[in-house]
């Protein structure tokens, strides 16, 4: 019997989702509150109950990140990989990692102070999106529509100036049904989808009330998102396209602690349990 760790610092849906199929499997769980574990650099694997294999589930991403590379540290397996989770987490090496390997995504625009953000935005003209580089849920993301609302925003960022406010993301705004595609990968194999559609908003997150609609994956589906994830070095990941009217499918991003609880839901796909299997086959090889 195998015995399979999951960290968190807040228990969701998901993380239940995986102790269950996981103890159906017949194997033994431990949940691991990342907010109260103590590492130090003289830690070693054998002080912990880390079982077999982690899952790194912390919905936090720089808690996650860094418990990852404490984990890796100690020379514990960990899905998914720190540089996997580094590069998904920041949404600029994420989409600069895509266009390197020629997979479709929206035209994106980088600037690093809000004086060449706001010339980068008059010169590329209006509507764009501006996202922040590291975050989820939708959260800070604004559609660009006049100049008004661009110097709100860069009002705002001047003041809050945090690290990464000084980052500006910009992208064309993609034409496109009212809805996006999710998609899970596990091992870069495609294993379920979703259409997310918007409630009304401009936002097709899960997290913000988008209804998920069951999505049959197609070919161009299944080989672009097996392409994005073998561009990010693999393991569990959710893979997000847009059908754009003139390029048709784009990447725009490419999630790392993937949530499935929408997805799972609505697939005949068991995919905790696809997830627990994958873990475990993981350490074997």
């Amino acid at each position: 019997m195998s015995k399979v760790c999951i960290v968190f610092d807040r228990l969701r849906a998901e993380e239940k989702m995986l102790q269950k199929e996981a103890s159906d499997l017949g194997h033994a769980t431990i949940m691991l509150d990342a907010k109260i574990t103590q590492i130090n650099t003289d830690s070693k694997r054998n002080d912990f109950d880390l079982g077999d294999v982690v899952l790194e589930r912390c919905v936090s991403y720089f808690r996650g990140l860094h418990f990852t590379a404490s984990l890796e540290f100690m020379d514990v397996p960990v899905l998914n990989k720190f540089d996997v989770a580094n590069l998904c987490g920041n949404k600029m090496f994420m989409t600069l990692l895509l266009k390197k390997h020629n997979i479709p995504t929206p035209k994106t625009y980088f600037s690093f102070s809000s004086e060449s953000a706001s010339e980068n935005i008059e010169k590329v003209g209006y509507p764009l999106v501006i996202k922040p580089v590291i975050g989820s849920w939708g959260r800070g993301v604004m559609p660009l529509k006049d100049k008004d609302t661009m110097d709100a925003i860069l009002e705002i960022r001047d003041i809050t100036d945090s690290p990464h406010d000084r980052i500006y993301y910009l992208q064309e705004l993609v034409k496109r049904p009212p809805r996006d595609i999710r998609i899970i990968t596990i091992g870069d194999r495609p294993i379920a989808a979703m259409y997310r559609k918007s409630t009304g908003g401009f936002k097709t997150n899960i997290a913000l009330g988008a209804d998920p609609e069951l999505c049959e994956i197609t070919k161009e589906m299944e080989e672009m998102a097996t392409k994005a994830s073998e561009a990010m070095g693999g393991g569990i990941l959710g893979i997000d396209m847009m059908e754009d009217e003139e390029k048709g499918l784009v990447v725009h991003e490419v999630n790392n602690t993937v949530e499935f609880k929408g997805l799972a839901r609505v697939s005949q796909q068991n995919i905790p349990k696809e997830i627990v299997e994958f873990a475990l086959n993981y350490i074997r090889k």
